[in-house]
């Protein structure tokens, strides 16, 4: 008797295969040029903070400008927390996994859930100036597309 092997996709996120539309989306480019430009390592996780953004109804700039705020996009950074989720305390087994798990609790988690923007990042870091920051970082996203629209023409 043969038994039949079956294959079933995981999803852990270190485990699944990109998702395709992403790899000709115009934003992973802009956050990868974004990241790239400032000789940031976060370049290249820019799939996963899209794929992570839209499976959690978030604005696709959020995961970046919190990345380049609280690791300077993957400079500096402990325990794959590139996120700086916990007060950079929480370990997870690789950075892909932080991001999509810092999305979900963004999206999902009682202290974020049905808030706007500047709440969440309120929540997310209550210091003096960390909302400007973030959403000045998240702008210059909107910034780059701009530019890059204008000469696309």
């Amino acid at each position: 008797m043969l038994a039949a092997l079956v294959l079933v996709p995981s999803t852990i996120p270190d485990q699944q295969a990109p998702v395709s539309k992403y790899r000709t989306d115009p934003r992973r480019t802009l956050i990868e040029n974004f990241f790239r430009e400032r000789g940031c390592p976060a370049s290249e996780w820019a799939e996963d903070f899209l794929v992570a953004a839209d499976l959690n109804g978030l604005d696709w700039r959020l995961l970046p400008g919190i990345a380049f705020t609280e690791s300077t996009g993957g400079k500096a950074y402990y325990n794959n927390n590139i996120l700086g989720w916990n007060s950079a305390r929480s370990r997870f087994p690789s950075v892909r996994t932080g991001i999509y798990f810092v999305a979900g609790q963004l999206a999902n988690a009682r202290g974020y859930r049905n808030k706007d923007l500047e709440k969440v990042l309120q929540t997310y870091n209550p210091s003096p100036g960390y909302t400007t920051y973030v959403k000045r970082v998240m702008a210059q996203l909107d910034q780059q597309s701009s530019s890059e629209t204008a000469y696309s023409d």
